[in-house]
């Protein structure tokens, strides 16, 4: 296909809007910079970037980001019947989630069939970072929420934030923003009953490059071409 049409299907603009940004020099194509229109390129796998941004052209995978709410199950299919994330996507393709999220804990969650993508991205290995928001009882000093960092003590083994900050405080309750970097079942849960800091809310605002952002809870949204290209930048695809 030519460069400026799968640029125009790939979202930056029209063809008109992406023939001036290959005359400005701002587009390149694994690697090299064009300038001569009417290039032809394969989408599914040719790298091409503008402004130094990927940019996904390939139409071969599907990309949804959902705010998943509570009491709904992870899983694609559950033996009991019970509510699942795929209950809530209408698509043809057979999509299924990355980056678990216990039934009570809302937020963002990934659906692709991407095999390779959802593999990196839950791996520990890419230390993909997962940004929380929880609502804990008690008034953790820093010492405390320190101890989330060093690493504490689960029954599988040990377990340690990225980082943690306290947002603020009411009463009794807390609210802290926490990043992981592995999505072990109800981690984050586990490492705040250790610190005697029981959570009352959990919520997943970020995912590697993905926030959340204002999505309604149930709802789905496709991801970007630029944010698919950022996501596959970020674990090396």
């Amino acid at each position: 296909m030519r460069l400026q049409k799968v640029l125009a299907a790939g979202g930056v603009g029209s063809r008109r809007t992406a023939e001036e940004l290959i005359d400005a020099g701002r587009v390149r194509v694994d690697g090299d910079v064009v300038r001569v229109q009417g290039m032809r390129v394969d989408p599914s796998t040719a790298r091409i970037e503008v402004d130094g941004e990927r940019v996904n052209v390939s139409a071969d995978h599907e990309y949804l980001i959902m705010n998943k709410p509570s009491g709904v199950l992870t899983t694609a299919d559950d033996p009991q019947g019970r509510p699942t994330v795929l209950d809530l996507v209408k698509s043809r393709r057979r999509l299924f989630p990355v980056g678990r999220l216990d039934a009570d804990t809302m937020g963002l969650l990934l659906l692709t069939d991407n095999g390779e993508l959802a593999h990196r991205l839950a791996h520990p290995r890419y230390e993909v970072p997962r940004t929380y928001v929880a609502e804990v009882k008690g008034n953790p000093s820093p010492d405390v929420l320190a101890r989330l960092t060093e690493g504490v003590l689960l029954e599988d083994g040990p377990a340690a934030a990225k980082s943690v900050r306290l947002m603020r405080t009411t009463g009794g309750r807390c609210q802290v923003e926490i990043v992981m970097t592995e999505g072990r079942k109800r981690e984050v849960r586990r490492m705040f009953d250790v610190v005697e800091c029981p959570v009352v809310y959990l919520a997943r605002v970020a995912f590697g490059t993905l926030r959340l952002d204002d999505l309604p809870s149930g709802k789905t949204r496709s991801l970007t071409p630029a944010e698919v290209g950022r996501l596959l930048e970020s674990v090396g695809l």
